[in-house]
């Protein structure tokens, strides 16, 4: 139960925080020798960082029902983020194979978010339908492993002059369609008569859950801060550590 425990909390904290979830969850799986149910516990720590987002921006879900415009924006860049995932499905499954494209991925990310430093004091507070379908298109790509889908979305945003607040809101609204319905299609795959794991999994729900609200607080205060670039240079540092020390 340990592994899935601390599986839950690196779930929780790179979900949100914009280091790549898929990336780390690839490299810790190697590094916890864990090769049996990799799907289901992909599937199930992702429900709870899902689940995660509903609650921290529970508010925000209430006021999409009389913001119909808003509603729109959501729902263009869910459908173009499903037609470039699907459409590249095969070429984006085989990098969970192996950690080397993980960690240049983790590179490119850590490049984009430090660019992101010129970029922090944007003045429009209304994301318009250009936006919608580039923003789109960035999370699509964020599905490959080492590309952080909450740092491509946000840093995408902030290019686009989008003010740090609505950047981080509708980052991560849009996020929770794309969350649930990977999840969906995940557990296709899922082999739900191994009852022996189902405690471990719900602890590794239950603590990716806790931990991902935790991480979306700390987010919020960093880029309020403007310090998204810090995470950047994280990437990097575990992209070389990844490259000399992990295959």
């Amino acid at each position: 139960m340990i592994k899935y425990i601390l599986l839950g909390i690196i779930q929780g904290i790179t979900e949100f925080l914009p280091v790549s979830s898929s990336g780390h969850l690839v490299i810790m799986q190697r590094l916890l020798g864990i090769t049996q149910n990799q799907v289901a516990i992909s599937v199930v720590l992702h429900l709870g960082t899902a689940l995660a987002l509903v609650v921290f921006f529970f508010k925000d879900l209430l006021k999409l029902l009389n913001n119909f415009r808003l509603l729109l924006h959501l729902f263009i860049a869910t459908v173009i983020t499903a037609i470039v995932g699907l459409s590249g499905k095969e070429f984006f499954e085989s990098l969970f194979t192996s950690a080397l494209p993980v960690a240049f991925a983790l590179i490119a990310t850590g490049f984009t978010l430090i660019l992101t430093k010129g970029f922090m004091e944007g003045k429009r507070n209304n994301v318009t339908f250009k936006d919608a379908l580039i923003l789109g298109f960035t999370q699509g790509i964020a599905i490959i492993p080492g590309i952080s889908r909450s740092g491509i979305t946000i840093s995408t945003l902030l290019f686009r002059g989008i003010d740090r607040e609505n950047s981080f809101r509708f980052s991560f609204l849009a996020a929770i369609p794309v969350i649930f319905g990977a999840a969906i299609f995940e557990a296709r795959k899922v082999d739900f008569a191994m009852k022996t794991e189902i405690g471990n999994l719900f602890a590794g729900f239950i603590i990716s859950f806790l931990v991902g609200i935790l991480s979306l607080n700390i987010l919020k205060i960093i880029i309020k801060k403007a310090k998204l670039y810090y995470f950047g240079y994280y990437c990097i540092i575990i992209a070389i550590i990844t490259l000399l020390f992990i295959r």
